[in-house]
């Protein structure tokens, strides 16, 4: 299976700026698609609410969401970036935040209702569209959830772009015409929140240049810049 990967910075709607050439197969970050059943950690999403909670201060402790902006409002502090972060690397945003009112303030941050959690299927699909991730959806299931391959769709290179914790994308193309098979199981990737599949026509020439024209311009799906 051949993989082409690009390492891209997010911005509004997944603006991406132009990246380097191919990176070689043996030097892949090893952490941006887990294996198929790999743990993924949770990426806070416009809408969830989150559980603020101040071990030494409780009278500080509050429920808030996630406003559309990606922000969250909170006592003491300005306006915290929350959308397209986890919740331990708000939880330490928050700790350095508050730093500066409280004295070893300990804080954590708890996902109490997820809003967030869907995923986005294009291209060459019966579908295309938003679709709600449930626990275990796989590439393929996701696929067939939005309509399957349509006849004029090149299996060989399926582009799954996922954001990292750190807030970079991470750009793949998949060949799915084995795992159609029933054959290399490991490439039908457990699907994480946010992740956006795009089913091509032709084989892409270009990641970036995909991504800046289709992604950026298209996708229905709004994601926010992570500031720290």
């Amino acid at each position: 299976m051949t993989r082409s990967w690009r390492t891209l910075s997010f911005a509004l709607a997944l603006a991406i700026a132009a990246c380097g050439p191919k990176i070689p197969k043996d030097d892949l970050p090893t952490l941006a698609v887990p294996p198929a059943g790999g743990p993924v950690p949770y990426v806070v999403a416009v809408g969830d609410q989150l559980g603020i909670k101040f071990y030494k201060n409780p009278e500080l402790n509050e429920d808030v969401i996630v406003r559309p902006d990606g922000m969250i409002s909170l006592q003491l502090v300005d306006d915290v970036p929350a959308a397209g972060r986890t919740p331990s690397d708000i939880s330490a945003d928050l700790r350095k935040r508050y730093s500066k009112e409280l004295a070893a303030p300990a804080i954590s941050v708890i996902v109490r209702k997820l809003e967030g959690d869907r995923i986005y299927v294009g291209g060459e699909v019966g579908k295309q569209g938003v679709i709600h991730l449930v626990a275990g959806l796989t590439l393929f299931q996701a696929i067939q959830e939005a309509g399957g391959f349509t006849k004029t769709a090149h299996r060989k290179d399926v582009v799954l772009i996922r954001r990292t914790p750190d807030g970079k994308a991470i750009g793949r193309e998949i060949d799915v015409r084995p795992v159609q098979q029933g054959d290399r199981p490991q490439d039908d990737v457990v699907l994480a929140a946010n992740d956006v599949i795009f089913v091509p026509r032709s084989k892409i020439a270009n990641v970036d240049v995909f991504v800046e024209q289709y992604i950026r311009d298209a996708l229905p799906i709004t994601y926010v810049p992570i500031s720290y």
